[in-house]
């Protein structure tokens, strides 16, 4: 796929996944290691678990990548020229963001785990007596997935990098926590409603309706981007 070439020929892809990547695996020895001292009972997988609202602001930049990065020149008219059908366009960026993305997402919480499991061992942490089986780790990943594709929704609809990244990061660091201190209808806000996949902690969304909101909020923006896409994009 094109857009999936040029995505691997971008310098900044790569280094977003390998500080995605990197990141995690710094973040989860730290926690062990931090667990170990105060001779706390770690979980690898709760620690790797704990990592993940870390990562996000890679994946929000993960995202934001195939959606903005040939506005800075004149590669898009180019693309327009090479693609003229747009919704085909836009499906090829959407899908290559989804494949890297998804790709980045698992890799990461994948060594995490195994950076996790490695310091518990050279750390001699006391096991936990339970770690919640394998499936959260699914969850997160999902979750990283799914907050990739909403920023590459905000991004499809700004169309540049600093807005788009400023305004997701925004929501995910900023706006959500401060709502979800104040209300509990800030469950609802996608960041939150999709964290349930991984820390099944609410009282009124389950992992299967926090994904489904989340799912919503990208439809929803995605729809809005990919008309004004279709319309007015030279």
């Amino acid at each position: 796929m094109a857009e999936l070439g040029k995505l691997r020929t971008l310098p900044a892809t790569t280094l977003t996944v390998i500080g995605a990547i990197l990141s995690g695996i710094v973040i989860t020895v730290v926690l062990t290691a931090a667990a170990a001292d105060q001779g706390a009972r770690a979980s690898a997988i709760g620690i790797t678990l704990q990592a993940v609202p870390f990562a996000q602001a890679w994946f929000v930049l993960l995202g934001v990548l195939p959606a903005t990065h040939e506005y800075a020149g004149r590669q898009f008219r180019t693309s327009l020229t090479s693609v003229p059908d747009r919704g085909l366009l836009v499906t090829g960026k959407t899908v290559a963001a989804l494949l890297v993305v998804a790709a980045s997402a698992a890799v990461g919480i994948g060594t995490s785990l195994a950076a996790a499991t490695i310091t518990r061992h050279l750390t001699d942490a006391p096991p936990a007596a339970h770690d919640g089986g394998p499936w959260p780790l699914a969850g997160a990943a999902a979750c990283l997935t799914l907050i990739g594709l909403l920023s590459h929704a905000v991004a499809l609809l700004v169309r540049h990098l600093v807005p788009a990244l400023a305004g997701t990061l925004s929501l995910v660091l900023i706006v959500s926590p401060v709502l979800g201190g104040l209300t509990e209808h800030a469950r609802w806000l996608p960041d939150r409603a999709v964290a349930r996949l991984y820390a099944d902690t609410d009282a009124v969304l389950t992992p299967g309706t926090g994904a489904l909101v989340a799912l919503g909020w990208i439809v929803l923006i995605g729809s809005v981007a990919i008309a004004r896409f279709s319309r007015r994009d030279a």
